[in-house]
């Protein structure tokens, strides 16, 4: 029997509310930047999970890969992180598949920019794109490390659907006060990034 309301579920609503932030759209934009406190972003103790969907997001070039960076309380997107990712692929002639963890695009207590789309780079053509999600957690937090946890979908410049999970954590106790977008090299040609809190 199909369920007629949420209230089936019991009390569904204490699982908590999504609250939109912030948009910014993408127009051959070098970087997109969240930074707490500036244009009615809020990235701080407000909320305890934040969300970021970025939605047809295309790259000017070819050949590149969708990154993230975190700020640390200084100017440069540099907090040190963990991290790990994995990666599906299935290519539009039905002669490849795999799954991967890529040693290659994980991090290991470095300061660079976190790809999004693992070894695998983004197609250009007019209607190629990256979709996906980023959750960051207790961002705020001056006791905890700050996990993050992301997922992607795209077109790959060599015709592939490729699925990237991507997750690890800033390894500071430092608030973590603005996340940036941008892609590897070129710019983000267009696209939207949503910023949430969940409450």
């Amino acid at each position: 029997k199909a369920v007629s309301n949420a209230t089936a579920f019991g009390s569904i609503s204490s699982l908590g509310s999504m609250t939109f932030i912030k948009k910014l759209t993408a127009s051959s934009s070098a970087t997109l930047s969240f930074v707490d406190g500036t244009d009615g972003v809020v990235l701080d103790d407000t909320y305890k999970e934040y969300v970021f969907t970025f939605k047809d997001i295309h790259p000017q070039t070819d050949g590149v890969k969708f990154q993230v960076g975190f700020r640390d309380g200084g100017t440069d997107y540099d907090a040190v992180k963990t991290t790990t990712i994995f990666q599906a692929w299935h290519d539009e002639g039905n002669t490849e598949t795999a799954l991967n963890y890529d040693t290659g695009e994980d991090i290991a207590q470095g300061t660079g920019f976190q790809t999004m789309t693992g070894g695998d780079s983004l197609g250009s053509d007019a209607d190629q794109c990256i979709v996906g999600t980023l959750h960051l957690f207790n961002p705020s937090s001056t006791t905890f490390v700050k996990h993050f946890i992301a997922k992607t979908n795209f077109s790959g410049n060599n015709n592939f659907t490729v699925n990237a999970h991507i997750a690890g954590y800033c390894n500071t106790t430092t608030a973590i006060d603005g996340v940036q977008f941008k892609m590897s090299s070129g710019n983000i040609d267009a696209g939207d990034i949503c910023l949430y809190g969940i409450a």
